[in-house]
């Protein structure tokens, strides 16, 4: 179903093989950097590509569909039940997740596909952009990017200290230990993490740790809530509250969907992928929203099926931040061992400090499900959707239909629209949450 969707407008796929041909007859760009140059003989095919401190072109499509997988399967998946299913019921939140698969994979081929237009390989989203509109652009994409990795960073914090604060009211259920004392510890153990992984190719061996961590969460949270839902009685599936209340929650839900599937850095995890790159990441994606999603959706609806409208949020820990610490990097030419002394002195202070002020945000308003929403709000929206549609649309203009020139614009004012809607929803929230808990709440 997924693949006939994507295959509504293949006079794209032909107009980006001829984008390529045009390339492949040295009509691209010329070179930036000669020893990160990648030729390959399996499509003759050889793209410039910029100056990075990171390692370019390394890693296969399994490893960057496992990246990407993983993404999606994180500790946010055992709050999906509550934050979308209860919200939009048993048809919305079906309905909804199936169709935010779908979206979220035909926006994410899109940019993938725009990684070496004009001949030259787009190793960063911002860098994108800004080749297609202009040099202004690269701020605003670089914003939108920072905010949804930092919000991210914020929501993986949080969960990782509620997860700590569960573990230990299971011994102690003596109130010394706070949750913002638990996001603290959190953020330590994430510090240690950034500053041991220097870039996005380094992650072979925790990649496999994660993927193993994260299946055995998803099977024992699914058999927990299976034997619940089996031996409870009727459950209650209606959506709660008064008519006003659920115009916003059904839109702030809609901004969870979206960032679900979604991480607003595609370009970054592109480029480590070896050439061809756009098949290769082609293939990571395909992986991505079939066998990838198939984990998500067995704890979301088997978690909504046991629990009903009382589900809650319950979530471990994780990091992404990437793109920031690339940029770093790069800018300050961090380059070479990452054991050398001005390696790891740098990522000790520039992660550690990144991370500390995640920490001390984190802890300081510490509402998981508003973060969620507004996060997909403010720059998943724009970043997967507004800016993947608009882009194609401005590099391909010359060589799309009326109807597929449409269709693009129709997506960008209908995304747009839903970020500005999610914008109002989340931020709703937030206030009325602020009202009810103060800050450093022990929630």
């Amino acid at each position: 179903m997924t693949l006939a969707f994507i295959n509504i407008f293949e006079g794209e796929d032909q107009a980006a093989e001829t984008d390529c041909l045009l390339r492949e007859e040295g009509k691209g760009e010329p070179n930036m950097v000669a020893d990160n140059r990648n030729e390959e003989t399996d499509d003759k095919l050889t793209s410039d590509v910029p100056d990075t401190a990171h390692q370019i072109s390394t890693d296969s499509w399994f490893q960057a569909g496992f990246v990407l997988t993983t993404g999606i399967n994180s500790v946010f998946v055992l709050g999906y039940s509550g934050t979308v299913m209860v919200p939009l019921g048993w048809i919305g939140g079906v309905v909804g997740l199936i169709l935010a698969t779908m979206v979220s994979l035909y926006a994410n081929m899109l940019v993938a596909k725009l990684h070496e237009f004009g001949g030259k390989r787009h190793i960063r989203y911002r860098d994108l952009a800004a080749h297609i509109y202009g040099r202004g652009a690269y701020s605003i994409t670089w914003t939108l990017q920072y905010v949804n990795l930092f919000m991210i960073n914020i929501g993986y914090l949080i969960l990782g200290g509620s997860a700590l604060k569960a573990c230990y009211v299971l011994f102690r259920d003596d109130h010394t230990m706070k949750l913002p004392y638990f996001i603290a510890i959190a953020g330590f153990v994430c510090t240690l993490f950034a500053i041991a992984t220097p870039h996005l190719s380094s992650l072979r061996l925790w990649l496999g740790c994660s993927t193993v961590l994260s299946l055995i969460y998803i099977i024992v949270a699914c058999v927990l809530a299976a034997k619940d839902g089996i031996n409870a009685p009727p459950r209650d599936y209606g959506i709660h509250g008064t008519s006003t209340s659920r115009i916003f929650t059904t839109i702030g839900a809609s901004a969870n969907l979206v960032f679900a599937f979604n991480t607003g850095m595609l370009p970054e995890i592109q480029a480590t992928v070896r050439q061809p790159a756009v098949k290769n990441m082609l293939k990571a994606l395909y992986f991505q929203f079939t066998v990838g999603v198939l984990p998500m959706y067995a704890v979301t609806f088997i978690g909504y099926w046991a629990y009903g409208s009382s589900t809650t949020t319950y979530l471990l820990n994780s990091i992404f931040a990437s793109p920031t610490y690339e940029y770093l990097d790069t800018k300050f030419g961090i380059r070479g061992s990452a054991l050398k002394f001005k390696n790891l002195s740098f990522r000790i202070i520039a992660r550690g400090g990144y991370l500390v002020i995640s920490t001390l945000v984190s802890a300081l308003l510490p509402f998981l499900g508003d973060f969620e929403s507004l996060t997909g709000a403010l720059s998943t929206f724009p970043l997967t959707f507004i800016l993947a549609n608009h882009m194609y649309l401005v590099a391909m203009k010359n060589k799309m239909s009326s109807i597929q020139q449409f269709w693009h614009w129709l997506n960008v004012a209908f995304f747009g629209l839903m970020s500005i809607a999610a914008t109002v929803a989340a931020l709703r929230l937030i206030a009325v949450d602020s009202k009810e808990y103060h800050v450093f709440a022990d929630l």
